[in-house]
């Protein structure tokens, strides 16, 4: 067992991540099971644990950077990466407001981990939620929120005592919910978004005292309540709520209000129902649109009103310049258009919606028979590779995709075939666990474990759909494997290296992974390196410009290879923000 903390430090945040996404792992399709309000989407539970994948992404990220065993990161590090992945990572109205509530423990918890700390940073998350939310309704997670925190007020300095006087505080919160909203309590449920949050300070629980709490939330007798459920309108299936479904219904196997099970092809919506609409639902708008968005606060105020008048279930959290937006709208270029005139936005997602026998579903063409989805690391190459027919992620600096948003992509595409080109060694595992899940919904997938965006372009060059599948992962994989790749990068502090002793400030030529040059400036650096990768042979050099390269560095670079090597031709493409200055391929 480990060691239990005295307070909330780098470690037990890190454990508090891991023991979070097992248990909203394990929960996932109940929670995703009992989402009726106001729309049975079926997929609160899949985006919460998707959130919470992309915050533990970023918590381990800041571990592994830590290069001295002997202690750990400090607190504040690890907080706040825990609430900057949860925002990058967010999904769903849910996943959105537990994003929120993690930046508003994080704020305060940067501060100290104490019992102290941990009640006003309760508070604040509760506080910050709200606030984030147009038109907050009761009987929600928002008020699951508040409960928890009001429950672990007073002036007890035990941290466990702390924790666990807000976890009971959020079930017995929970388990009211249906008394609060109608719509709950019409399908004998509680709410989904609570019963999330109620998982996660179960997990916080856990990691304070060493133990696993009591499931589900608190009736007056202290058990897990049982309610029934009821889908469309017919027979009732006995569910323990925050429990396990009964009466032979199996984990996941019950249908969200007539809806196909969560995670099964065609099943469910890519959003959970706002927080803010009437009880009574309704069509409700046609689109959902989300996207992250780099703007200041000011600009931030006006978008709010801007998109508060275009539709409904509108949450925007965030700060610090980077935000989280999402919307239910009818005019979704409307609302992406207000996003580009307060700031940057991206990882723009928009869903179609359309109303079919009182409930949103999904419209759905017939699936292509194959696409390739590529990660790519910047919106050049992202621009590229859709014009190439490909499905994208990018991969910004510092914020790796989760397996969730790989999976994302691969349902995005919609054939029956995919080909998964993740193109960083450091994606390999994620990118397994995306391609296993989506062959579990149904999809024919093959990693191809390209390491850099060179080796993904010359495997999408070669990418043929009209041949068989196994032939066309083949020829893609041959291609990916014939082109050896390098980087420049920016050393950021004095270390040891492959090729000797840097300095903060030296350019760093990799080739394939290892450090193989040091020098002064871009150029020359630039240089060495294509001097060395085509010593040893070559008919074609990808140069990909990160965004602040000037075009005379390709000229000079492409002119270089030509006056050295006479057979090898040189394609130049730019990559826009990508976190290295150049990328450079050699087949």
């Amino acid at each position: 067992m480990p060691q239990l903390p005295d307070d909330l430090d780098a470690v037990a945040v890190r454990r508090w991540c891991s023991l979070a996404l097992e248990a909203l792992g394990r929960e996932r399709a109940e929670i995703d099971a009992i989402n009726v309000y106001p729309i049975a989407d079926g997929d609160t539970g899949t985006n919460l644990y998707l959130t919470v994948e992309s915050a533990a992404a970023a918590v381990e990220a800041v571990f592994a950077a830590h290069e001295t065993g002997a202690t750990a990161p400090a607190t504040a590090d690890a907080v706040r990466a825990m609430a900057h992945g949860a925002l990058i990572g967010a999904r769903g109205n849910s996943g959105t407001i537990l994003a929120q509530l993690l930046r508003g423990m994080a704020g305060v918890l940067a501060d100290g981990g104490d019992a102290a700390h941990l009640r006003l940073a309760l508070t604040s998350a509760a506080d910050a939620a709200r606030q984030a939310v147009a038109h907050p309704v009761e009987g929600t997670v928002l008020t699951v929120a508040a409960e928890a925190a009001q429950a672990a007020r007073g002036e007890d300095p035990d941290l466990r005592t702390v924790v666990t006087a807000a976890y009971e505080g959020a079930r017995a919160a929970l388990a009211r919910t249906p008394e609060q909203l109608a719509v709950l309590g019409r399908a004998g449920v509680v709410d989904a978004g609570g019963r999330g949050l109620v998982a996660v300070l179960g997990a916080l629980v856990e990691t304070v005292t060493g133990q696993a709490p009591v499931r589900g939330p608190r009736t007056a007798s202290g058990n897990a309540a049982k309610t029934p459920v009821t889908v469309d309108g017919g027979s009732v299936v006995g569910l323990p709520v925050g429990g396990t479904p009964v009466e032979g219904v199996t984990e996941g196997s019950l249908p969200a209000a007539g809806l196909p099970a969560a995670g099964l092809p065609g099943g469910g919506l890519s959003a959970e129902g706002p927080l803010d609409c009437p009880e009574d639902g309704g069509a409700g708008p046609a689109f959902e649109v989300i996207y992250l968005l780099e703007a200041g606060d000011e600009q931030v105020a006006r978008l709010r009103t801007r998109l508060d008048a275009l539709g409904d279930s509108l949450v925007v959290v965030g700060g610090d310049g980077l935000w989280h937006v999402h919307v239910h709208v009818d005019d979704a270029g409307a609302a992406v258009e207000a996003g580009v005139e307060a700031g940057r936005p991206y990882r723009i997602r928009i869903t179609h919606f359309a109303t079919e026998s009182g409930h949103d579903v999904r419209v759905q063409a017939e699936p292509a028979q194959r696409a390739v989805v590529v990660v790519v690391p910047g919106d050049g190459l992202a621009g590229l590779c859709t014009e190439a027919g490909a499905t994208t992620v990018i991969a910004r600096p510092g914020e790796p995709p989760a397996s969730g948003e790989l999976v994302d992509a691969i349902r995005r595409a919609h054939a029956r075939e995919v080909v998964l080109l993740p193109n960083d060694a450091a994606l390999r595992h994620t990118a397994a666990a995306a391609a296993e899940q989506a062959r579990t919904e149904g999809v024919r997938v093959a990693l191809v474990p390209t390491r850099a965006a060179v080796q993904g372009i010359a495997a999408l060059a070669v990418h043929e759909p009209d041949r068989g599948f196994d032939e066309d992962v083949v020829a893609m994989t041959a291609a990916a494997g014939a082109t050896r790749y390098a980087e420049l990068a920016v050393a950021e502090r004095q270390s040891w290296t492959m090729a000797g002793i840097c300095q903060a400030g030296d350019i760093l030529g990799l080739i394939d992974g290892d450090v193989a040059v040091i020098g002064s400036d871009v150029p020359h650096t630039a240089r060495t390196v294509l001097d060395r990768m085509l010593a040893a042979g070559g008919e074609l050099v990808t140069l990909v410009l990160g965004e602040d390269v000037p075009d005379s560095l390709a000229d000079a670079l492409e002119e270089h290879v030509r006056e050295g090597h006479l057979a090898v031709d040189t394609v130049v493409y730019r990559g826009g923000h990508q976190r290295a200055p150049l990328l450079i391929g050699v087949e």
